[in-house]
């Protein structure tokens, strides 16, 4: 379980590529490194309030957290202008009132054989991959690897971001193919 301290929050907010989506990056780590939790929807929600609470908002469609942010993705009848200080003063609230984030399960074993292939994927995808997309308040994980095809899955302000499959295919398409030739043919999203 997860609970942020009572503290004093210092949330600033980035504008990313899917102009839906804001990130709100806070001083403190609110989710285990290399962890993530996308919430696309209020039924979703059940390991954490603070999501839960995010979606009694009628302007919020999506919720997103890693390391030490918040994407929040609205509806489009609404502007960032109008919304955006409501969210980030009860953001800040939530977490300097100490109240518990999220509840962190054990992660299954994986069932796919880890090869030095699907380490590689996954070594490129931690060093290289993982820090550029959390920049643009989204998380990419891997999800399996057969015939030469890695697929992964996109999350956060990259679900429904209309330059996410450029950034797949242009981006990390091209880095995985440049760093693994004759292994990676191509790159898809779930």
């Amino acid at each position: 379980m997860l609970q942020a301290a009572p503290k004093n929050v210092h949330i600033y907010l980035e504008s990313n590529p899917n102009p839906n989506s804001l990130k709100f990056v806070v001083n403190e780590m609110l989710v285990p490194e290399a962890m993530s939790f996308d919430f696309p929807d209020a039924e979703s929600t059940g390991i954490s309030p603070l999501a839960k609470e995010l979606f009694t908002f009628p302007f919020v469609d999506r919720v997103f957290f890693a390391s030490n942010f918040i994407t929040v993705t609205k509806k489009e009848d609404v502007e960032w202008l109008e919304i955006q200080n409501t969210l980030k003063d009860h953001i800040k609230k939530y977490l300097e009132a100490g109240k518990f984030i999220i509840e962190v399960k054990e992660e299954e074993a994986p069932l796919e054989e880890e090869t030095e292939t699907i380490k590689k994927i996954k070594t490129i995808l931690d060093e290289y991959i993982r820090p550029a997309v959390e920049q643009d308040g989204g998380a990419i994980t891997y999800h399996s690897f057969q015939e030469g095809i890695v697929k992964v899955k996109l999350q956060g302000s990259c679900s429904g971001c209309p330059s996410s499959m450029v950034t797949l295919k242009a981006g990390i398409e091209n880095l995985f193919t440049r760093m693994m030739p004759g292994e990676i043919k191509a790159v898809e999203a779930l």
